[in-house]
């Protein structure tokens, strides 16, 4: 069974191999390697996008709430389509033209340039923040790595992380940004077929929605949007619905997307091929959630397991392998460009602007690469202690992210009377709030860090800009 299982998914990384080499020769620089040269097309641009932010938190996190809470639950979902359309209309075609105006790879250049920041601080800030966070999640793709592995070929867990790891660093090596691009792409589109047809096919199984309906009223799950009208619901909607979707202005790893797009004006035909694709996955998503609960109407210890075990208790041992390297697909896609995005803050950021100022593009490189097996070493550590669910690692991460960078860079964008001292105050307190947020227990427990963080980040930004305007003031002459 396992020889099956195991040739199925030699064959699909045989085929993410050939990818990888047949675009390594595209990387000559560290532009190339960061951001693909600013030359990709809108479907890459779109797929990239999408596919790098779901993660395995779309074929086990997300899916594990549905399973556990029913149908309300998928107002998270709702949020993250409403902020991702957002996240197209007013932050992508702007970031791009700002980002290649001033000559920017990575987010703390661009807000550096921007707001005439030349102490360095809003670099070693940013770069704190998405060292922070960005290990954390991670290391979430490694515990998503390391249990699928240890469910289908009983492999120790540990050695499961370890093997993500060796998985995940050659993909980054072998060509960074446009690499990640085509892969994206190609295991987009697979991942989208495979979480289409697993909860269809088992559908009829279950007895379909009527049947699927009968188990959620049995199990006293909710069976709709709206369970009633009261105050508390419409809080709850708001908390699922804003806790996720604010943070898609904040993530470094879909917005360096949006600057790697050749021609702005495609801009439109990405928007719509990528929220098309978000849209039924994520609703494929929730289908799995459903349909696993009238397929496990005894419940599952591990609620993460729901679509792995469905499909080990439905095909053959081949299939078995093919369909779950959709998990690999998603978990892989996330963490390759959140790794490179992380090597890029070290290169940029710390390399470049605090040691080598004139560092040649390919000594960039060779940093760059370091900085990718610094950040999966870290990463490791913290998977290997398994320090919570993957839902938990992931929502932890987001809003940390969000909460520091997202703010920001809507007000960089749209405003011209913040400056640097309100950067600073922002990204610290935004990433502050979001890393103590489990510690306020003062706090409701059902608020997600997510709103108050983002909302104290995005005042203070203002507020301590204005106190500080007879300092220094941007204005657009400066430079």
């Amino acid at each position: 069974m396992f020889a099956y299982e195991l040739s199925a998914v030699v064959i699909y990384f045989a085929v993410l191999l050939a990818i990888g080499v047949l675009s390594y020769r595209r990387h000559i620089s560290a532009a190339d390697f960061i951001i693909g040269g600013r030359s990709l097309n809108y479907w890459l641009t779109a797929l990239a996008a999408h596919a790098s932010d779901m993660s395995s938190w779309l074929f086990m996190g997300y899916p594990a709430v549905v399973f556990a809470g029913g149908i309300f639950q998928s107002w998270a979902a709702l949020g993250l389509i409403a902020f991702m359309f957002l996240n197209w209309q007013l932050i992508a075609p702007k970031i791009r033209v700002a980002t290649e105006q001033y000559n920017s790879l990575t987010f703390s250049s661009y807000f550096e340039s921007r707001l005439a920041d030349t102490s360095g601080m809003i670099r070693i800030f940013t770069a704190l923040m998405s060292l922070l966070f960005y290990t954390i999640y991670i290391s979430a793709g490694l515990v998503g790595l390391g249990i699928l592995l240890e469910t289908l070929f009983a492999i120790n867990y540990d050695i499961g992380i370890l093997i993500g790891v060796i998985i995940v660093i050659p993909y980054v090596f072998m060509g960074g940004y446009h690499t990640l691009a085509w892969i994206d792409l190609f295991q987009g589109i697979f991942l989208l077929l495979v979480i289409v047809f697993v909860p269809l096919y088992l559908l009829s199984q279950v007895g379909g929605m009527d049947g699927i309906f009968q188990t959620l009223t049995q199990k006293k799950l909710t069976t709709s949007l709206f369970p009633d009208f009261s105050k508390h619901t419409f809080r709850e909607i708001f908390f699922l619905f804003a806790g996720w979707g604010l943070g898609y202005f904040g993530q470094p790893h879909i917005i360096t997307k949006f600057m790697g797009i050749k021609n702005v004006h495609e801009i439109p035909k990405s928007k719509w091929i990528g929220m098309s694709w978000m849209c039924v996955s994520l609703a494929a998503a929730t289908l799995v959630g459903l349909v696993g609960i009238g397929y496990f109407t005894q419940g599952l210890a591990q609620p993460e397991l729901v679509f792995i075990e469905m499909v080990k208790k439905t095909f053959h041992p081949f299939l078995i392998g093919f369909i779950l390297c959709a998990i690999l697909a998603a978990t892989i896609n996330a963490m390759s460009s959140q790794v490179l995005v992380l090597s890029s803050n070290l290169t940029e950021d710390f390399y470049k602007k605090l040691f080598r100022r004139n560092a040649s593009s390919r000594e960039l490189l060779i940093v760059s690469r370091a900085g990718v097996i610094l950040v999966a070493v870290v990463a490791f550590c913290i998977s290997y202690v398994k320090p919570a669910s993957i839902y938990t690692l992931v929502l932890y991460a987001w809003t940390g992210l969000g909460a520091s960078f997202g703010p920001l860079l809507l007000l960089t964008l749209y405003s011209k009377k913040i400056n640097k001292y309100g950067a600073w105050a922002g990204i610290l307190i935004g990433g502050g709030a979001s890393a103590l947020r489990p510690y306020f227990t003062m706090l409701d427990a059902d608020v997600p860090g997510m709103i108050p963080a983002f909302t104290l980040s995005f005042v203070s930004i203002l507020i301590v800009s204005y106190l500080t305007q007879s300092k220094t003031v941007y204005t657009e002459e400066n430079h």
